[in-house]
C-alpha cells in the first residue's frame, strides 16, 4: 500500500490517465460511441465493471459529443449476493443506475446440460437479460467491462480447446438486432485495473455462486497462469498477440472458404 495520500493520488491520477488514454483510442478506432448514444453499462460489482464506469464517465464529461449513460446491475438469485453496496457506492457517485433481480440461479439449476459449464449458462442468461433490459431503459448500446488480458486469455481458449481462431470482438450486433454490444476496455491491461480499483477502494462484490472458481474457470485459469508466466519471461508478449488480432493474414492460414 501507499503510504501518503499524496502518493495514492497522484499515482491514482496517472492511472486513470493511462486507462482513458487506452479505453478513448479503442472507442475511436472502432466507432464505438455516436452522438445521442444512451448506453447501458454492466456493472457486476467487480473490478473491471466499476473501473469501466469510472472512466467513460470521464470520457463523456470530456467528450465534445454528447451521450449519456446509465449503470445496470443485475442480482442472478444467488444467496448472498450485496447488491445493496453496489448500489449504495452509484448512489454516492451520483450515476443513474437500474437495479434487477432475475431468477438465473435457479435456472441454470433446471436447464444445466451435461455439456455445458455453470459459468457459460450463467453469462448467456445475463447477456439476454442486458438485451432485454437496454431498449426499456431506452439504450442503444451494451458496454461490458472485458479487457485486453479477457481478449487475449479467450483467443488461446478458443485456439486450444475449441479449434476455433476467434476471440471478443470490440464491437458485437446482437442476435436480436436491437443492440449493439461495445467493450471500451479492450486495449486495457487487467493489472491496470486491479491496481485503479484498488486505489479508489471500490466496494467490490463477488459472484456467490459454488461453481464459480471450482470448476467451470479451470482452463481459463490455466490460460492465464501460462500468459504471466510467458509475459515475465518475454515482456510485452501479450501486446504483441492483441496486435496480432489487428494483423490477420488469411491467406496465410488454412480455412479455404477465405481463399480464391
Amino acid at each position: 500500500m501507499v503510504s501518503t495520500g499524496i502518493t495514492a493520488t497522484g499515482e491514482r491520477t496517472g492511472l486513470e490517465r493511462r486507462i482513458l488514454r487506452k479505453l478513448g483510442r479503442a472507442v475511436t478506432d472502432f466507432g464505438m460511441i455516436t452522438k445521442g448514444d444512451r448506453i447501458l453499462v454492466a456493472v457486476s460489482g467487480g473490478k473491471d465493471s466499476y473501473t469501466l464506469l469510472h472512466v467513460i464517465e470521464k470520457l463523456r464529461r470530456k467528450s465534445p459529443i454528447s451521450f449519456s449513460l446509465i449503470a445496470v446491475n443485475i442480482d442472478q438469485g444467488f444467496p448472498g449476493f450485496r447488491q445493496d453496496l453496489i448500489a449504495a457506492h452509484l448512489d454516492s457517485c451520483g450515476f443513474e443506475y437500474s437495479m434487477c433481480q432475475r431468477e438465473i440461479a435457479k435456472l441454470i439449476e433446471t436447464k444445466l446440460k451435461p455439456t455445458q459449464t455453470a459459468c457459460s449458462l450463467c453469462s448467456r442468461l445475463r447477456r439476454g437479460t442486458l438485451y432485454g433490459l437496454a431498449p426499456e431503459l431506452g439504450c442503444n448500446k451494451i458496454a461490458l467491462g472485458h479487457h485486453k488480458d479477457d481478449l487475449i486469455e479467450t483467443l488461446l481458449l478458443n485456439m486450444f480447446f475449441a479449434g476455433e481462431l476467434k476471440s471478443m470482438p470490440p464491437l458485437l450486433h446482437s442476435d436480436d438486432g436491437r443492440n449493439l454490444v461495445i467493450r471500451p476496455l479492450a486495449y486495457v491491461d487487467e493489472t491496470d485495473i486491479a491496481a485503479y480499483a484498488a486505489l479508489r477502494e471500490f466496494p467490490i462484490v463477488c459472484c456467490p455462486c459454488p461453481a464459480r472458481g471450482v470448476r467451470d474457470n479451470k482452463q481459463r485459469r490455466a490460460i492465464k497462469a501460462m500468459l504471466e508466466k510467458l509475459e515475465c519471461r518475454y515482456p510485452g508478449l501479450k501486446s504483441s498477440i492483441l496486435t496480432s488480432m489487428r494483423n490477420l493474414n488469411p491467406a496465410q492460414l488454412l480455412d479455404r472458404s477465405l481463399m480464391d
